[in-house]
């Protein structure tokens, strides 16, 4: 299992990139989204990855951020959707905004990418709403601690406390409920600190 590349962007391309990692050139699927983020080719970069194993392939797969990697495991969860839907998906929504369609059930949001027709946009929202600890009240951060969304200013101690969760072994529906409780009592009057022990101690409830 590869869980990150880091070494010398060598080239892009519209859906790869190839990263030199003490020698060896790794072939990287990639979103759009990710690929912009990544810099120009000659500089040194860390990608997230996933590796997928099939009968007749190793493929490597590779995110900006786990958030998004966090995304394309559920995505892929959902029957349906492979590799290269989920990676369109992630091309046209950020974790944020795809949070925010599942959030509200939005499946014209997610019909967006190419590839995915009005049916199994519906399916995608409707079976990862509950796996995502979703709320109808407002959006969620999710992921695995780097990114995430947040209603208002502060996104960054919202993410920074998921991530906290994550380190100590919380799935994401567990730490996006319990941050999202401890957000809801602590209101504007909001630390990293208090934030995280208060959702431990909603997680623990």
């Amino acid at each position: 299992m590869i869980a990150h590349l880091k070494g010398l962007l060598v080239s892009t391309g519209a859906d790869n990139a190839v990263v030199d990692v003490g020698g060896v050139g790794y072939l990287v699927g990639m979103s759009t989204r990710s690929l912009a983020a990544l810099g120009r080719p000659g500089e040194h970069v860390m990608i997230h990855t996933e590796m997928l194993v099939g009968e007749e392939f190793i493929r490597l797969v590779g995110f900006a951020s786990e958030a998004e990697r966090d995304w394309f495991r559920l995505l892929t969860s959902v029957q349906g959707v492979g590799a290269r839907v989920a990676l369109a998906i992630l091309s046209v929504l950020d974790p944020n905004e795809l949070h925010r369609a599942v959030a509200a059930q939005d499946k014209a949001m997610v019909a967006r990418a190419n590839g995915v027709g009005p049916k199994l946009a519906e399916r995608i929202v409707r079976e990862l709403k509950d796996r995502t600890g979703t709320i109808a009240s407002g959006p969620l951060p999710i992921g695995g601690g780097q990114g995430g969304i947040a209603p208002a200013a502060g996104s960054g101690v919202e993410a920074d406390a998921m991530a906290a969760l994550a380190s100590l072994g919380f799935r994401p529906g567990e730490a996006s409920l319990a941050v999202n409780a401890a957000l809801a009592e602590l209101g504007d009057d909001i630390s990293l600190d208090r934030l995280v022990r208060l959702a431990l101690r909603k997680a623990a409830k």
